[in-house]
């Protein structure tokens, strides 16, 4: 069989799944036939279920399909094909660990049980029942999927009781540590603005009370990872949490200051760090005129000044 027919295969199987048209197309198609490791000229009753992650699926459909896809592209993947296959229940997401953080470069997918008995039919007579009676359990099974990612989303209990979740991962970790513990030992009072997930963009965000202190945002992606308004000294922090990328270096200290310059708070910048193996790390990029704050030793600060403890600086 030539490329091009195993390609019309596989397009017409994301037919029969209902996947929407923008997912109706080679690259997605391309990435059905590597979850189930299907080459060319392999017979579908001897589909796979092998584990593989986003640039690994590039370099799958370069080596046995010759169609190669610039390194730039590898978010066009992930967005606009494997996302779409985990809502559909098509495949799983890190099911050899769940709890992986969803940003990990170790991330990987594999072809949903079910569906890969299914598959191994295509082109059968009994392709079409099988099918039938997948789609007979298909949404108890999407549920069921969708049920324990939930349960692995790591829980932020916020001072008045609300609760937010966040994608599960060391990173967020860290910010619930910044919200529970930082927060209530250095910000008395203080009211959460924002809070950053690497999952779902923003878990937390009050665009009315930063609107009121003077900021208009619209692009979530510069924000730091939590941001606090402290209306006893009327400062606002800004907080970035700092596992493997991230801390307030110079760079980052003068884009935020220019990105919260209408601020009518004063501005407070802050690194936070799991412990001190984390922070030695980076300790040569962070900016003077930041604190540092060390999760496991909470009741401790490291200010990068001299001059003066936790608090703003003038603008300018």
């Amino acid at each position: 069989m030539s490329k091009q027919e195993k390609l019309a295969e596989a397009a017409s199987i994301l037919v029969d799944l209902g996947l929407p048209r923008a997912q109706r197309n080679e690259r997605t198609s391309l990435c059905l036939l590597c979850l189930l490791d299907m080459k060319p000229d392999s017979p579908w009753k001897d589909a796979k279920a092998p584990l593989f992650g986003i640039t690994p699926i590039m370099d799958w459909a370069r080596d046995n399909y010759g169609t190669t896809y610039a390194p730039n592209t590898r978010e066009t993947f992930r967005r606009q094909s494997m996302h779409q296959f985990i809502e559909a229940g098509v495949c799983l997401y890190n099911p050899d660990k769940p709890d992986r953080p969803v940003n990990s470069p170790a991330a990987v997918y594999q072809i949903e049980p079910a569906l890969l008995r299914v598959l191994k039919t295509f082109g059968t007579d009994a392709y079409t029942l099988r099918l039938a009676e997948y789609f007979g359990v298909r949404q108890t099974l999407t549920q069921k999927y969708a049920a324990e990612r939930e349960m692995i989303r790591i829980r932020v209990r916020l001072k008045d009781g609300e609760e937010i979740k966040l994608s599960a991962g060391e990173h967020s970790e860290l910010i619930r540590a910044i919200v529970e513990e930082f927060a209530t030992r250095y910000v008395p009072d203080g009211e959460l603005v924002y809070v950053g997930d690497t999952g779902d963009k923003h878990g937390y965000f009050d665009a009315r009370m930063l609107k009121q202190l003077g900021v208009v945002l619209d692009n979530h992606g510069k924000f730091p990872d939590v941001v606090i308004y402290y209306p006893g000294k009327n400062w606002l922090l800004l907080i970035e949490s700092v596992t493997s990328h991230g801390p307030v270096d110079s760079k980052r200290h003068d884009e935020l200051k220019a990105l919260f310059g209408g601020s009518s708070a004063g501005l407070v910048f802050v690194s936070a760090f799991p412990d001190r193996k984390v922070f030695l790390k980076y300790l040569d990029s962070i900016a003077w005129e930041t604190e540092v704050w060390i999760a496991n030793a909470p009741s401790h600060m490291i200010h990068f000044n001299g001059a003066r403890f936790l608090g703003p600086y003038d603008k300018g």
